[in-house]
């Protein structure tokens, strides 16, 4: 609301002046707080204690005012209304975003963005502190696309069954170089190297 609209509507260069400094305490308070909130439930409270000083201002100035400033702010009070619950329903919105990543985390999801686009979305609820739905919907694309999540690691060439000081006497794999994926070949490496390197002889 600006002076132009302030004086168009009858209020007095004092009435004004009243009504901006009550209106930038008001955006000054709600841009102090905000810079300040390093959580989603902060931001929740924080903004309730926002939008219930800002409801308190408005009451102040219906007494002060003209009858035409009261309908208008009528409007500004249901306008405000109308912001407080989309504010609300984007925190809630990234409250789910954040609860739904940190549960992909630990299902050890390798690709997050690539097993949202299997969930059913519409299914998964966020209830309270629990996303409902999502737990049964992990399992399933466990059993159906395991290469979408980490495998507890379970080198097929374990080293501790290779005889000591007997590299060329037996391999304890069956594979060949070529039939290894790229983490065989890398934890081979790592915890065998020299039947690693015998295996790149042949």
């Amino acid at each position: 609301m600006t002076r132009e609209e302030l004086k168009a509507l009858g209020l007095s260069d004092e009435q004004i002046d009243k009504v901006m400094e009550a209106h930038g305490k008001v955006v000054n308070s709600t841009k102090a707080k905000a810079d300040k909130v390093d959580s989603l439930e902060s931001q929740i409270e924080d903004y309730k204690t926002q939008l219930a000083d800002r409801d308190t201002q408005l009451e102040e100035l219906k007494k002060i005012d003209a009858e035409g400033l009261k309908a208008k702010i009528d409007e500004l009070q249901k306008a405000n209304e109308t912001t407080k619950t989309e504010y609300e329903q984007k925190l809630q919105q990234q409250a789910f975003e954040h609860k739904l990543e940190n549960a992909l985390v630990d299902a050890k999801v390798k690709n997050a963005k690539a097993l949202k686009a299997l969930l059913d979305m519409d299914t998964i609820k966020l209830d309270g502190d629990v996303l409902k739905g999502l737990d049964s919907q992990l399992e399933s694309l466990k059993e159906s696309d395991p290469y979408l999540f980490e495998t507890e690691e379970k080198p097929p060439n374990s080293p501790q069954i290779v005889p000591p000081g007997n590299p060329n006497g037996g391999s304890p794999t069956t594979k060949s170089l070529a039939e290894m994926s790229y983490q065989e070949l890398a934890d081979l490496k790592a915890n065998n190297p020299a039947q690693f390197a015998e295996l790149t002889k042949q």
